[in-house]
């Protein structure tokens, strides 16, 4: 990891800086329009009774300004939040990569790599048969990444979504 980022688990204080880096990684996307995570909704998920993820956030320790959310005079630069998936197959969990965002000062540094190395140790220390993601079709730059540190394209397999309207068809069917 580069010396001058320091990666921690996510705090209950850092809900607003994890709003804010989720709310910069949706305009990146091209999907700001779909964000409707809160403060306490991120709070309520990531630290609340019953959780649903698990958040890790990278901070600059070494004195670089710039974006203006610090705790204890750190930066944060950047953050990573997934969850647990299963696998038949395997029989074993699976970590999966819900958001993985690098400020953009800050990219081009090892950070987005560092994430990663974080979140494989996580998987293997608890277990996990792999670690999985989804990236946009048109982001070049993060394919090339991933590609680069040997993930590979599930080529074969199409994400499905069910939201709104038509999740609350089918559970009323």
């Amino acid at each position: 990891m580069p010396d001058e980022v320091r990666i921690a688990p996510a705090e209950v204080r850092d809900a607003p800086v994890i709003l804010s880096m989720i709310k910069e990684l949706a305009e990146y996307e091209r999907l700001a329009h779909e964000v409707v995570a809160t403060e306490d909704s991120v709070c309520e998920s990531l630290f609340g009774a019953k959780l649903h993820a698990e958040a890790v956030i990278a901070r600059a320790v070494s004195g670089r300004s710039g974006v203006a959310e610090k705790a204890d005079g750190n930066e944060a630069v950047g953050f990573a939040a997934w969850f647990y998936s299963y696998s038949t197959f395997l029989s074993k969990p699976g970590l999966y990569l819900e958001d993985l965002f690098v400020r953009p000062a800050w990219r081009g540094r090892g950070i987005g790599r560092a994430l990663l190395r974080h979140l494989a140790r996580i998987a293997i220390e608890r277990g996990c048969g792999r670690m999985e993601w989804s990236v946009l079709d048109w982001n070049d730059p993060a394919i090339g990444f991933y590609r680069g540190i040997g993930a590979q394209p599930m080529d074969q397999w199409t994400v499905y979504r069910l939201t709104g309207d038509a999740l609350d068809r089918l559970a009323k069917a």
